[in-house]
């Protein structure tokens, strides 16, 4: 039981066959060749008279099984202790291991975490300062209903009657629930859009490269900045006090990219006469649409004699704001369909 024979087998194997090979040598009259097989036979007659015989293979079946190792709950053998590399651990000597082990460069690590931790909390609470969270949460507050509205809103302005804005406790309803409050969600999305169809365009034309995308959006966001920066001086240079946050006016100015969509896959569809009567309907649809939203903004209320002050001069500023889109509209479209 337990026994290996397989050495046995095989050296009685490998006799027979050299048995019948010497047979066939003497039964052909080769003993010139038999005899080079002398010294296997010496050496197996050296074996018979009691010579020590050289063993082929390592007899195994006389070798005791080796003896279990049972460690249970106590200490494991002495000289066999745990061996964190043999186990796909970690070696004890890897490369980086003399700076993690150094104190000095855990102390700097620290110091390093700890002033990474300062540096967020000091940016964001300087973002905070000048765009505040909740408030930058208000405009995005919209649902599937209200950007259905007001898409169709910007599409056909005309039937439209009640422009004003309702306010609960002196804080303006979320956009979901008032569809002239203005958003960021359909500028920050026709913005994105604008650029990929810009794209789409400059390749079928055979105009694309991958740098068009990065100036299409940069040029568009440098306007987009512009125009920002051109209404508040406006605003500060008039006196005007009105209602109208930069977030307004970004949201406002941000509008005309949903008609640019629109005349680009007009004329992507139909060439220059599609773009050209898009063109020309966002540009009414666009102006008459902040003529009737910023006159709630911009046009200041009466004073306590019954007069207001700055009305020739708002209603000059939203005449601007108006024209100026449809003509930013053409700009940021034009030689996109007309590259050369």
């Amino acid at each position: 039981m337990g026994a290996n024979c397989a050495p046995l087998l095989v050296d009685i194997l490998l006799y027979s066959y050299e048995a019948e090979f010497i047979q066939s040598l003497l039964s052909e009259g080769k003993r010139y060749l038999a005899s080079d097989f002398k010294l296997t036979a010496a050496g197996k007659r050296r074996g018979k008279k009691g010579g020590s015989k050289p063993q082929l293979y390592e007899d195994t079946s006389m070798q005791p099984p080796p003896p279990q190792q049972q460690y249970g709950y106590g200490a494991p053998p002495q000289g066999q202790g745990y061996d964190p590399s043999g186990y796909g651990g970690m070696p004890q000597n890897f490369p980086g291991s003399q700076f993690v082990n150094d104190p000095m460069a855990n102390m700097a690590m620290q110091y390093g975490t700890s002033l990474a931790d300062q540096g967020s909390q000091y940016v964001h609470k300087n973002i905070e300062k000048y765009v505040s969270t909740s408030k930058l949460k208000y405009y995005f507050a919209v649902d599937t209903t209200y950007v259905g509205k007001k898409l169709g809103l910007l599409l056909f302005p005309f039937t439209h009657s009640d422009w004003s804005i309702k306010y609960n406790q002196d804080e303006p309803i979320a956009p979901r629930d008032e569809v002239n409050a203005p958003d960021l969600y359909i500028p920050s999305m026709a913005f994105v859009t604008y650029v990929l169809v810009a794209g789409v365009v400059l390749g079928i034309n055979n105009k694309f490269t991958p740098e068009q995308l990065g100036v299409q959006t940069s040029t568009a966001f440098v306007w987009l900045v512009i125009e920002l920066l051109v209404l508040n001086l406006s605003l500060y240079v008039m006196n005007l006090n009105t209602d109208l946050k930069y977030l307004d006016i970004v949201a406002y100015c941000g509008y005309k990219f949903v008609g640019m969509i629109f005349c680009l896959v007009a004329g992507l569809l139909f060439q220059s006469m599609g773009y050209y009567g898009v063109l020309l309907w966002f540009s009414i649809t666009i102006s008459f649409f902040l003529i009737r939203t910023l006159r709630i903004k911009i046009l200041p209320h009466s004073e306590g004699d019954g007069y207001s002050r700055g009305s020739k001069r708002s209603l000059y500023l939203i005449l601007v704001i108006s024209l100026v889109q449809p003509l930013m509209m053409w700009w940021l479209t034009s030689y996109i369909m007309f590259v050369r």
